[in-house]
This record gives structure tokens, sequence and C-alpha cells, in this order.
């Protein structure tokens, strides 16, 4: 009797295994694309996808004159085994910026290799001087062609996504605009032990006060970045007193050799260690 009961069950669910298995398909929804870029450090999965990206030349550039910012995206549909194109294009109503003043202009069809999910866009920024003091917006545009189409142009986030944190989803927008803002300002960073007097308008302490030339020329002669200044872990006392030692010995060389450093302003750069004194404004002859 167990026996019977035993087969009985095994031929059901045999019989339901092979209908489930008739009822299983591939997907066969939009192929499309949709823009997929994230925020956060390092980008997880979990984090939501963004209307816009900020870039910061100062942090990400260094002393590029260009940079390539890569945006992503990703695709819906089948993953095919031979190689697929997508197509972008400026979006004239959210950009600001000047097509081959401060980006280069776009491909115009960007490579899917086989069986990817994901491709970017490669922006090329351009870093004009510009862009020191005010900010450019560059929009981009998915387009449908043969190979995908326009996968969620009304995008609705997960209404928790991101909570808690500082950069909680957005909540609805058209997934197949993004825009890029770009801006290069420079502010005085974490670590910076110098400044200028109040009442004298020296340069004092070990670096004397900010300037973008001076933290520029420091990353030149010592290969820094915007964010080695960011925190005593990455600028610690003993790289603080190198670069002012070496520093002087550089702008002295300098000095010595007729080619005096200058601020913009015209007074000589100044680090601790310098045998001259520096005002703001006040030129050096």
């Amino acid at each position: 009797m167990k026996k019977i009961i035993y087969y009985s069950i095994m031929l059901v669910f045999g019989f339901t295994l092979a209908s489930c298995e008739k009822e299983m398909k591939t997907y066969e929804g939009l192929e499309g694309v949709y823009f997929a870029q994230q925020w956060g450090s390092p980008v997880y999965s979990e984090w939501p996808y963004r209307p816009f990206t900020n870039v910061e030349l100062v942090k990400v550039a260094g002393t590029l004159t260009e940079y390539t910012a890569n945006i992503k995206v990703m695709f819906t549909g089948r993953v095919i085994d031979k190689d697929r194109y997508f197509k972008v294009e400026i979006n004239p109503d959210s950009t600001t910026a000047i097509e081959n003043v401060h980006y280069a202009p776009l491909p115009e069809e960007i490579l899917v290799p086989a069986n990817a999910t994901v491709a970017y866009v490669p922006l090329l920024i351009k870093r004009s001087k510009d862009l020191q003091t005010t900010s450019k917006k560059i929009g981009l545009r998915l387009v449908a062609n043969s190979d995908f189409g326009i996968a969620f142009p009304n995008w609705k986030a997960i209404p928790e996504l991101g909570k808690g944190t500082l950069t909680p989803a957005d909540t609805a927008f058209d997934n197949s605009i993004h825009t890029v803002i770009v801006h290069d300002y420079i502010v005085q960073p974490k670590i910076w032990p110098g400044s200028v007097n109040a009442t004298t308008n020296r340069d004092q302490g070990s670096w004397g006060g900010f300037t973008r030339k001076k933290i520029e020329l420091m990353y030149r002669l010592f290969s820094l970045t915007y964010d080695s200044f960011a925190s005593t872990e990455t600028m610690p006392l003993v790289l603080q007193s190198l670069i002012t030692q070496e520093m002087a010995r550089y702008l002295i060389e300098q000095f010595n050799a007729g080619t005096p450093v200058k601020e913009e302003d015209g007074r000589l750069m100044f680090v601790g260690n310098v045998p001259w004194v520096s005002i703001v404004g006040v030129p050096y002859p």
C-alpha cells in the first residue's frame, strides 16, 4: 500500500514538473537601454539610480586638461552573443555647456559587446578656464535605434531605497535622460597648515595662504591629488614638513634662476622656509 502511494505521488510530481517546464519561457520583453548611473563609494547594487551626475574636476582630473566621465547604461531584454550598438545624443533642453569648449562631440553610436549587460557613454570633458568660476550642464538623451528601444521613460524608484543616507532615491524621472553637471571650483582643503594674516595680509605658517596655483604646483612636484589633503591619514605631519622643505628649495631655485614663481596677484609664492615676505595684492617688482 505504501509503495502504491509513493509511486502515485512521484507520478503526480513528475507531471507537475513537466507542466512547469513547458510553461517556462525566456524573457521576450523590450530590448531597451536606460541610464543606470549611481552614487556612492564604493558603488553597490543597492544604491539608487540618479537622473544627474556631478563631476568635480578638481577631485577627479588632477592636472589633466581633459577628463572622460563614463556614464553607465544598462539593458533590458535578452543577452545576445553578438555585438550591438546604442545611440545617445546631446539633449539641448538641459545643456548649457558648449560643444568643443566644454565637451567633445559624442560618438554617433556606442558598442555593446556580445553578451554584455552594461556599457558606458564616454563623455570627454574639456577643462576650460571658465569652469573655475561657473558650472555647466551637459544633457544626454538615449535614442532608439534598430538594436535598442527606450526602456524606462517613466522610471519610478523603490520608495525606501537610499532612506537614511545622504542620497535618498529620486522617486520618479525619465531614465532615458541624464544630466552631467561639471565645474572646476577649488576651495581650501581640510589640511592646509598656513593662512594669511588678517591684519597685515602677509602669508604665514608652513604654507601661507591657500591658492589654486600653489596646490596645483604641489600636485605636480609631489604627485598628489586634491584628496591627498583630505585628512591627516593622507597628509601626515611628516609629509607636510617634507612638502614645506622641498617647496621652499624649489621656489628659491626658481628665484635664483631668474624665473620666480608668482601668484595670480603677482606676489612671490610663499612657504614657510623661503627668505622673503609675501603680501596679498602686492606684486613682486
